[in-house]
Parts: structure tokens; sequence; C-alpha cells
């Protein structure tokens, strides 16, 4: 059973979004909050959580300031930012912020559905009217060869399941270990390789696995 937070202010969307969620994932468990105070003690108190759907206008977010909290809180849970401004500039600080996905409150409820799927097995979602995933390659610092030799053999397995774009539950089935325990290695392998957010480690860990 996954277990979704929806993190916004007007009652009316968070409504529609739970019921897209719900036909989405049947049996997921639902949460929702209204303001950035109330969503940051719920990400500290669910370990459990699968997935955050954040509004970036919501009481307390400051622009990106909001997604970065978040991120520095907890820096494995994956955020979603719902936004009705989509334009490139705004999507690309979200996304350097530290959310792994951006989806346009004026997208239809079958994308959505489709978006929602697809950022739940670990893989990014953007608006592909805005940007495209090369601009996010080109925002990312390389890691310097010398970070790379502080990753133990368990962190780079982990990787490199990363870079086939597995989420961290399946990561945990294919090596047969506890899904806190891969949140724990992506956690250890963004602070050794300099990295800040699960984007920017999936890109990398593609380009490095593809030269090997």
């Amino acid at each position: 059973m996954n277990t979704f937070l929806i993190a916004d202010d007007h009652p009316l969307f968070r409504e529609a979004m739970m019921d897209v969620v719900a036909s989405t994932f049947p049996g997921s468990q639902l949460l929702q909050t209204e303001n950035l105070a109330k969503t940051l003690e719920v990400t500290q108190q669910r370990e459990d959580l699968d997935l955050l759907l954040l509004d970036l206008k919501m009481p307390g977010m400051q622009g990106f300031e909001g997604i970065k909290q978040i991120h520095a809180q907890r820096p494995t849970l994956p955020v979603v930012i719902i936004s009705a401004e989509d334009d490139r500039q705004v999507v690309l600080g979200a996304m350097n912020a530290g959310a792994i996905g951006f989806i346009s409150k004026a997208s239809p409820r079958e994308e959505m559905a489709r978006a929602l799927q697809q950022l739940l097995t670990g893989q990014v979602y953007l608006p592909s009217h805005s940007i495209r995933q090369t601009d996010l390659e080109i925002t990312s610092k390389e890691p310097q060869p010398l970070a790379w030799q502080q990753l133990t053999k368990k962190q780079l397995e982990v990787l490199e399941r990363m870079a086939l774009g597995e989420s961290n539950k399946q990561i945990a089935w294919h090596l047969n270990i506890a899904e806190t325990t891969v949140k724990g290695h992506v956690a250890a392998i963004m602070s050794k390789l300099g990295i800040k957010n699960r984007v920017h480690l999936a890109l990398t860990a593609q380009k490095h696995f593809s030269t090997q």
C-alpha cells in the first residue's frame, strides 16, 4: 500500500487530487495538509510516505524555499510539485530545489494519473512543453572522481539500480534489504557525491554507469 501526502491550501483541489490518486492507486493511504508548517510536521512524523504532492503557492512556501526545507528534513522523500505556473524557469527552479517531478494543475486527469504512475517508479516527470530532461543535466555538477571512491559496494549497487529508474521499494526487493536501508544509502550517497536531490542523483548515476 502506498502513502501519499497532498499539500495544497485549496480544499476543492485537494479533494480532486485525492480522487485522482485514489482511482489510480486503489487502497492507498491519503493524507492532506494546507500549509508548509503542517506539511513539515507530517513529513517528519510519517516515515512511510511514498510521495508528497506539493503546491508552490501554499502558505509558508516562500517560493522554492519551502521545497528546500522539506528536502533538508527528508532528503530521500520524493517531492512532486503541483502548480498552475509551469513555465520553464519555475519548473527548473523547483527541480533544482529538490523536487523529482512537476505536474501542471491544468493537466487532464488521465495525464496526471500517468505522471503519478511514472513518478512512483522513481522516474522523473516534467511538462514536455516547458522543459526537457537535458535542461536538468546542464544544471547538475559532475561529482569529483575522488567522491566516487568513497562509496561502499552496497551504495554502488543501490546507485546502479537507481540508474535503471527503480524506486526505493524496487531497489529494496532486488537487493533483499529493507526500504529504510535503501533510503539511508541514498542519503549517504547524496552526501558523499555532493548532490542535493534525487533527480540529479539519478541522472548522474545513468551517466556514470553508461560509461562503465
